[in-house]
């Protein structure tokens, strides 16, 4: 891979330890994957935030002390409400842990902001930007409804990235590697959940090739949706990106794949389960916005009758959101629902004790068995999870 004088200089160490361990990750990277080059990023996201799952590797973040980002750079949810942390059950030595996590992060300029919908308060690229995240769920997002353009980063090289302000020109950073190589037609319309039930199926079906989604006419994802169907498409498969015409930026000037496969109702409808036993609900994985903060309260009021709920309901969220939707937030609190921040039901060791969990996420359908003591979780349309609530 060609370095420029600059990128030599670093790479030699001339730049202080911290960025020539960064370059050499970049490096490494690029020419196991035949990069050509380094390119100039314009944004980071980085995962490993949570002592949970990044554990004492966070002293390796601490000794890149005395540099900072090159570029913005934000970071993915922690194992814990930063500001109400004792109101969840996490032990004193995780909170002193988790905190000097966050601390080692802050020192390198990274945005504490702790969501993993960077997308949504002010970490927003534009079509045909290049970036560097990591979080599988932003990253699919970020490629094929913004149009930016980011490999599939982990928290090493997303941070690397960030301190650099450049990555390898490979993968989806090169025109040519976005095209699509399978069609999935989806012959029933979709609301709801029904986005997270079908990223789930594709994810599983597609491997790491990329798809161009053909929905039958009456459907047209929102963003929320489409965050869902992004989120569990990143969490069965790994693959970066997706095509769905009249949505992604490219999607338009693209052809049409030899490889087809159909996705039918019966294919879907098996994602939900009659279930009336309930540990648990838990809303906002990836993180709520502020439309379905709103949607949220309509469906408590409208199912309430003056009750509040009867089993544990938790809604996550970016606090930047919850700060700007605090009337709605309050509204919901009131029904009984705790609204948590900076952290998710899958990676804070708060939520490891209960036996079933109802969830409008495929994300969290994936990931709650594997990470959260053997949970059963239960995939409900938004609706169907605020009346089991009650």
């Amino acid at each position: 891979m060609h370095l420029t004088k600059e990128e030599e200089r670093i790479y030699k160490g001339e730049e202080g330890w911290a960025r020539e361990k960064a370059m050499e990750i970049l490096v490494a990277i690029g020419d196991i994957n035949n990069a050509s080059k380094l390119i100039p990023i314009k944004s980071a996201h980085i995962s490993g935030a949570s002592y949970k799952t990044i554990g004492d590797a966070f002293e390796f973040i601490n000794s890149l002390a005395g540099t900072t980002v090159k570029v913005k750079s934000t970071l993915n949810p922690t194992g814990m409400d930063r500001e109400n942390w004792n109101a969840m059950d996490v032990s004193e030595t995780f909170v002193t842990k988790q905190n000097d996590v966050i601390n080692a992060y802050k020192k390198l300029g990274v945005s504490v902001e702790c969501t993993c919908v960077p997308y949504l308060i002010g970490n927003t690229p534009t079509c045909g930007e290049h970036i560097a995240w990591a979080e599988s769920s932003a990253v699919l997002y970020a490629n094929s409804v913004l149009g930016a353009r980011t490999n599939m980063e982990g928290a090493p090289s997303a941070l690397a990235a960030a301190l650099i302000g450049k990555t390898p020109l490979y993968g989806l950073h090169r025109t040519e590697n976005r095209e699509p190589e399978m069609l999935v037609c989806v012959n029933r319309t979709l609301a709801d959940a029904d986005y997270s039930a079908l990223g789930f199926l594709i994810g599983d079906l597609v491997g790491n090739k990329i798809p161009v989604i053909e929905l039958p006419p009456a459907s047209f994802p929102s963003t929320d949706e489409l965050k869902h169907l992004s989120a569990a498409i990143g969490a069965t498969g790994s693959v970066g990106m997706y095509h769905i015409k009249g949505i992604t930026p490219e999607a338009d000037a693209i052809g049409s794949p030899a490889e087809k496969t159909e996705i039918e109702k019966a294919d879907l409808k098996k994602f939900y389960t009659d279930t009336e036993k309930v540990d648990v609900i838990a809303i906002g994985c990836p993180h709520c916005s502020a439309s379905e903060l709103q949607q949220i309260y309509r469906l408590l009021k409208a199912e309430s009758k003056g009750r509040k709920v009867r089993n544990d309901f938790f809604v996550f969220t970016a606090r930047a959101i919850k700060e700007r939707m605090h009337g709605v937030v309050r509204k919901i609190e009131d029904f009984g629902v705790k609204v948590i921040c900076d952290t998710c039901f899958v990676v804070s060791p708060a939520f490891e004790s209960y036996k079933c969990v109802i969830t409008n996420s495929g994300k969290m359908l994936r990931y709650v068995p594997l990470l959260c003591g053997g949970a059963d979780v239960r995939l409900c349309r938004t609706e169907e999870c605020v009346r089991l609530a009650f």
